[in-house]
């Protein structure tokens, strides 16, 4: 009986909460990743196609969260977008934007932690383009920015939308930088992974906790798959250039 009883409750349907939960981590997750798209195009491009000094420490940077502990990345967003923090005056007293426990902190956070992975994708699908097309187009006198909108780009679209994705599934599963940044407020701030969190910490909460775990594994799994589909594209159109 014991046993039926938590199947019927893993089965049970989602709870006002958890709906919150899984719509926010979408909302955040997809406004991050989409933010971020410019800034990770144009620091690709650097990468990819530019030399210039400290390069090699813009893509330190850039990988720096992909290595350093969430948990630190979340408390140096604090100090830097905190209210009292220099950017985040900037940013409330320009557009009166809050970044500090608001679900607009969570989207920082997880733009910040996927946009290494964004970056990388996008670089390597830029290098795949042959670099002899641009060189034509700029021969016959376009200016550059023509020749990234016109050649750079579409060729190295898959690779951008791949770095999109999988910027996206890693928002879905952020969780150190967001619960240190904007906390783990209900309605507010809490993501699939925080609510997973909350869940594990209540007597009871197990069937929860495994639902929203589906809903995460779901959403994380058909990202990569098509990230992985867009850079197999990438790889054959290289290939037949």
């Amino acid at each position: 009986m014991e046993q039926g009883s938590g199947f019927n409750t893993l089965l049970a349907p989602f709870s006002p909460p958890e709906w919150t939960a899984i719509l926010l981590s979408l909302k955040v997750a997809t406004i991050g990743a989409a933010a971020s798209l410019p800034f990770g195009v144009a620091i690709a491009y650097l990468l990819a196609r530019r030399s210039f000094p400290c390069k090699t420490l813009l893509n330190g940077l850039v990988h720096l969260p992909l290595v350093m502990p969430p948990v630190v990345t979340g408390w140096l967003l604090l100090l830097g977008f905190g209210r009292q923090g220099p950017f985040g005056r900037a940013f409330e007293s320009c557009c009166g934007l809050v970044f500090s426990f608001r679900w607009t902190g969570a989207a920082l956070a997880a733009a910040v932690m996927g946009f290494p992975l964004m970056v990388r994708a996008i670089r390597l699908s830029i290098e795949a383009v042959d670099a002899r097309l641009e060189q034509a187009a700029q021969t016959l006198g376009a200016p550059a920015p023509m020749v990234f909108a016109t050649i750079t780009a579409p060729l190295a679209l898959p690779g951008i939308v791949a770095g999109l994705i999988l910027a996206f599934a890693r928002a879905i599963g952020e969780f150190g930088a967001t619960i240190t940044f904007v906390a783990n407020i209900p309605g507010e701030t809490q993501t699939i992974a925080t609510a997973i969190y909350s869940a594990t910490q209540i007597p009871g909460g197990e069937a929860g906790a495994a639902r929203l775990t589906i809903v995460a594994i779901l959403i994380a799994f058909a990202a990569l798959v098509a990230a992985e589909i867009l850079a197999a594209r990438v790889s054959r159109e290289a290939m037949d250039q």
